[in-house]
């Protein structure tokens, strides 16, 4: 465990020539931020240290010192908590620091908005983390524990390294702008990829039977099918995509994908896509309901169908 200030019995700073556990403690810190190297750490506080500690004050805005005051230690914790160190969740106070900054950013990148990226694990941050359990079959506790930690790594080549995207930004990622797809789907995705969509409403089956009609007209060879055009029965190799309405209820372990914030959600289809173990593989696409808009039942559902089977195109391209 980790020393505190406060279990570290810290009355003043720490300084020059002081030596014992707690500079130990200062030395490991600075040394896994790159600020010290390992064979520097000597429980004293020497030259080396003094000079790590003044680097490090100035790479986090703070006021140069050759000491490690409260406010320093403080902001030395935050940096060097590593993401998957603690579980995270709401409370007062707030959890802050370097892993809660890791979090917001493998979440958006992975398509989960957590608002403003401060290392705060606030409102924001909880309803993302939520939506993010939600889409891959977890449980929607809003707690980053053992198994949101391991789906994250699970998924590190998605997001480790990477800039957090914006809404004009997805491309940076190797995703399309979905917005901009429109009937340019790529033929070769249409083809290479072996889906079966369906309902089980009136509306989604709609929508589904849409969407399989957009994939043809755009390649013929499409296989990208709805259930009602399959001649035989979906087998255990074919991904299915079910379409569902919001109180609709899926199976806990299928990855379930929110149609809202739309700019996302490629993103965060190719996120449930990827990390879905159900068999056969299914991912749920969840719409916000039978209108959209003020248009009537057969405009929107082809307003979805539109929107989902780019969404799909670009999770997949």
């Amino acid at each position: 465990m980790r020393l505190t200030w406060a279990t570290m019995g810290f009355m003043k700073a720490i300084q020059k020539d002081d030596q014992g556990v707690a500079v130990e403690d200062v030395q490991q810190r600075l040394a896994l931020l790159g600020f010290l190297e390992t064979e520097q750490i000597t429980s004293t506080f020497d030259a080396a240290t003094q000079a790590a500690v003044r680097a490090f004050c100035r790479a986090n805005n703070l006021e140069e010192t050759d000491a490690v005051t409260e406010k320093v230690w403080t902001t030395l914790v935050d940096a060097s908590f590593q993401l998957g160190d603690r579980t995270l969740y709401l409370r007062m106070p707030y959890f802050h620091g370097n892993d809660v900054l890791e979090l917001q950013h493998a979440l958006g990148s992975l398509g989960f908005a957590c608002g403003m990226t401060d290392g705060i694990f606030g409102v924001h941050t909880e309803s993302a983390l939520r939506k993010f359990q939600l889409n891959l079959g977890l449980p929607s506790d809003g707690i980053a524990g053992a198994f949101t930690y391991a789906a994250l790594q699970n998924l590190q080549h998605s997001w480790k390294g990477k800039q957090r995207p914006t809404t004009s930004e997805a491309t940076a990622h190797g995703f399309p702008d979905v917005a901009a797809l429109g009937f340019a789907r790529a033929a070769d995705v249409l083809e290479q990829h072996t889906l079966c969509l369906f309902g089980t409403e009136e509306f989604t089956r709609s929508v589904a039977a849409r969407m399989s009609n957009l994939a043809l007209a755009t390649n013929p060879a499409s296989k990208m099918l709805s259930a009602q055009s399959l001649l035989v029965a979906p087998d255990d190799t074919m991904f299915m995509v079910h379409i569902v309405l919001p109180e609709e209820e899926v199976r806990e372990t299928v990855p379930r994908v929110s149609y809202e914030e739309e700019e996302t959600l490629a993103l965060r289809l190719r996120t449930a896509i990827q990390a879905t173990t159900a068999s056969p593989p299914r991912v749920a696409l969840e719409i916000p309901g039978t209108v959209w808009m003020d248009a009537g039942e057969g405009r929107s559902a082809q307003h979805f169908a539109i929107t989902l089977l780019d969404a799909l195109c670009a999770a997949l391209s």
